[in-house]
């Protein structure tokens, strides 16, 4: 029998234990959340009709059905769990105990765990033994009910939990109904079903919405439909408020009141959703429902067989992934004869900072935190993700996709007032949208060419593209270690890499001057910065008379995928300085290191400097679709200005400015920086607050087989002491680190060779970086 949940409230289930102890929910068990279209549609009585179907069903099945209600109003006089407790066991009395199959003793129990201070007198825990079923041999089951939170005053639970004096945190009830999915009985199925309050948005004790509240289990659904007049709607709205959240809706449910609802939701839907009807139910208040109940078992007998139908379907899938995967994918930067196939992650889901991982071992579904932020991309918190949701479907809807050139929407025209009022304010003038931070590049590449060329006087008629040298080849001046992108001229614009070998890109040759740049930050060093950058670039105009650095190219601070290197923000300071006053167009790549992901909105502002171009992605749309925008000062826009076309810039793509991605981003740049939605804003300073542990950073950095840590903003990166083949982007010397942090701590971690990193996101709580760095030092401490 399940164990009875045992905590005790605030102690054990406050915010950080509650997100401490994430558990992993098996899916041995099949679990479903009963949502209602509405208040007053019949949840209890579908839920205590399922429980009985399920209890009732011939060998195999369920030894256990739990039963919870998170949250409760109007209690004791209403109590929706006594409801199942009382009603499931006195429908199991009415089947024939003679004629054929086992005889069943069913020990039931009902408790409730937190009543509000203002219930008087407490319920007592109540207990149940029945028996029921032929006479062939004797079968045990049980029926466990459970209400978590309970309130005297039938309102809504935010009002009540305000007025009787118990408010209650989301991540309270999270944390408890996770316990509640963990739990196994260890002798048999067992089946769950969670009741939901109210109707799908109506508010939890916090005022979260019930879809929100408990998106973070992901139970499949079922919805229990409206059969009134009106229920149409209701019941669409309310299924689609699900959809919009990230629910499998695995079946509806609705009482038919003549109306013939079901049929007209059955065709709308077009069958992706199993409808099923249930009779009229009895309004006389003095009616049992007995009788009701017997004519509804078939309906319940169908909503049984098609929620298990269900689950087995999801399961099978999910077994099924990590080798289909193998069979039909090409991963990129994978070498597939690397990854066996047990290794391969099934994602599930997301919610927030952490994927819902599939574990085919052992079938359980596990909260797993995306330490790489998904190769930089992600910023939301689960808040977020649903606003991003909500606002991308209404940008579907209302514009689908439409061209950009000589056109104008809302959500384009406000995301580049955001842009030039953030990222770009005090410097640019021109936002150029795309989709991806290589294209960015090629972008800004071609605006930075066409600036200098005008500067140079190498262009002498730009209408009839004739320039005032016979061969002309424009290079970048950039850093040894960089990247900044995979497409093939944002690649020429880095130095060799493995990623530029010619394995990978054959046509590479290299166009450019690249510098070897510090990573020790010393004032002192200035005077021999200065020497240095500007010896190279005399050196290279001296020796190459038709080859001209037309551009410089930076990722401001840190290099990321050259490994998470802290450059000398001094050394890039004076190199823009140095190409500014020799009329060098600067381009800034932060891609990476644009909003908040470095503690500030924009890398120029730990550089104290500004460039003519930046190249923003990523993050900027919270990363839940690509966008990228390049930006650009008025100088270089009038570059490109003429009565000619052939002299504007002409590069895009079908997909420019795209409605969904605009909106993306007005919402994702708003929310990092409103303090009242990111609480890791400092206002004062306009930065992130401190979200690394110091103490932990610094026990790290003293490990004997580390070399170097970076903590800045939402990046803490480890460099491992590795020699030889060991060491760089080939290397494979974290490979078993990062088998365990996936498997046993639950931490999605990629390397860069030998540097193994976390990422969070701007809003990420600085007690989940703690949490996490807090594992990787221990397994750190245990690879000594």
């Amino acid at each position: 029998m399940l164990r009875l949940l045992r905590y005790t409230r605030r102690h054990s289930t406050s915010s950080s234990a509650a997100a401490t102890t994430a558990s992993a929910v098996p899916l041995t068990s099949p679990a479903f959340a009963v949502f209602g279209a509405n208040t007053g549609v019949g949840k209890t009585l579908v839920s205590a009709g399922l429980v009985a179907s399920l209890l009732a069903s011939p060998s195999p099945s369920p030894s256990t059905v739990a039963y919870l209600k998170p949250l409760q109003t109007g209690y004791p006089d209403d109590s929706d769990a006594r409801f199942v407790f009382d009603r499931a066991p006195a429908l199991l009395r009415r089947l024939p105990l003679a004629g054929g199959g086992a005889s069943t003793r069913l020990v039931a129990s009902n408790h409730t765990l937190f009543p509000s201070p203002a219930v008087d007198p407490l319920p007592e825990r109540q207990d149940a033994v029945v028996n029921y079923g032929g006479e062939e041999g004797v079968e045990e089951k049980a029926l466990v009910c459970r209400t978590v939170y309970a309130w005297r005053e039938p309102v809504s639970p935010h009002l009540a939990a305000e007025r009787e004096g118990m408010p209650v945190e989301d991540e309270e009830v999270r944390w408890l109904v996770d316990r509640w999915l963990a739990e196994e009985d260890g002798g048999g199925e067992v089946w769950k079903v969670l009741e939901t309050a109210g109707g799908v948005a109506s508010p939890g004790p916090s005022g979260t919405l019930q879809c929100d509240l408990y998106r973070s289990s992901r139970l499949p659904a079922v919805l229990v439909g409206d059969g009134r007049l009106g229920g149409i709607s209701s019941t669409l709205s309310a299924y689609e408020t699900l959809l919009l959240r990230g629910y499998d809706v695995g079946s509806v449910i609705l009482e038919d009141r003549g109306l013939s609802n079901d049929r007209f939701l059955l065709s709308y839907l077009r069958k992706r959703v199993p409808v099923h009807v249930l009779p009229p139910i009895p309004e006389d208040p003095k009616d049992d429902l007995t009788d009701w109940f017997s004519e509804s078992s078939s309906a319940f007998s169908s909503l049984k067989d098609s929620l298990q139908s269900f689950h087995s379907r999801r399961v099978q899938r999910l077994n099924s992934m990590q080798r289909k995967s193998k069979d039909l994918l090409w991963w990129p930067f994978t070498q597939h004869d690397l990854v066996p196939v047990d290794s391969v992650t099934v994602i599930d889901s997301r919610f927030g900072e952490n994927f819902s991982a599939y574990k085919v071992k052992d079938k359980t579904i596990v909260p797993q935190f995306d330490a790489c932020a998904s190769w930089w991309t992600q910023g939301p918190d689960s808040n977020l993700q649903i606003e991003l949701a909500r606002d991308m479907g209404y940008a579907a809807a209302r514009y689908g996709h439409v061209m950009f050139p000589e056109n104008v929407h809302e959500p384009a025209l406000r995301c580049a007032e955001l842009l030039l009022g953030g990222v770009g304010k005090d410097w640019a003038s021109r936002v150029y949208f795309s989709d991806n931070g290589s294209t960015a590049i090629e972008i800004a590449l071609k605006m930075a060419f066409r600036k200098y060329a005008c500067d140079h006087g190498i262009i002498v008629d730009s209408e009839k593209d004739i320039t005032s040298e016979g061969s002309v080849h424009f290079k970048v001046l950039a850093l040894n270690g960089s990247y900044h992108g995979d497409t093939l001229g944002a690649m020429e614009a880095q130095a060799p890499s493995a990623y530029t070998s010619f394995l990978q890109q054959p046509w590479y040759s290299g166009r450019g001057l690249f510098l070897d740049p510090p990573t020790v930050d010393t004032s002192s060093a200035a005077n021999v910065y200065v020497s240095y950058i500007s010896q190279q670039l005399s050196q290279y105009a001296m020796s190459n008379n038709s080859e001209h650095i037309a551009a410089l190219i930076i990722e401001p601070v840190i290099q990321g995928a050259g490994g998470m290197h802290l450059i000398d923000p001094l050394f890039q300071r004076l190199l823009v300085k140095e190409c500014k006053n020799r009329k060098i167009p600067v381009i800034f790549d932060e891609v990476f290191t644009g909003f908040w992901r470095l503690g500030v909105e924009s890398a120029s502002e730990l550089l104290g400097c500004f460039p003519d171009i930046s190249c923003y992605a990523k993050l900027m749309t919270g990363g839940i679709v690509p966008l990228a925008a390049t930006l650009a000062t008025e100088p270089i826009f009038e570059a490109f200005r003429s009565d000619s076309k052939l002299t504007a810039l002409l590069h895009g793509h079908s997909y420019t400015a795209h409605p969904m991605g605009c909106t993306a981003a007005v919402k994702a740049i708003q929310w990092y920086k409103d303090p009242s939605t990111n609480s890791n804003i400092d206002l004062d300073r306009m930065k992130l607050k401190e979200l690394w542990d110091g103490a932990l950073v610094n026990h790290l950095s003293s490990l004997p087989n580390v070399k170097r840590v970076v903590s800045l903003g939402t990046l803490c990166a480890i460099e491992l002491k590795a020699e030889g083949s060991d060491a760089g982007y080939a290397s494979l010397y974290a490979s078993s680190l990062i088998r365990q942090l996936r498997e046993e701590d639950n931490i999605y971690a990629r390397p860069l060779g030998n540097v193994i990193y976390l990422m969070c996101g701007p809003c990420t709580t600085r007690d989940s970086c703690t949490r996490q760095l807090t594992k990787v030092l221990c397994r750190l401490q245990k690879l000594n």
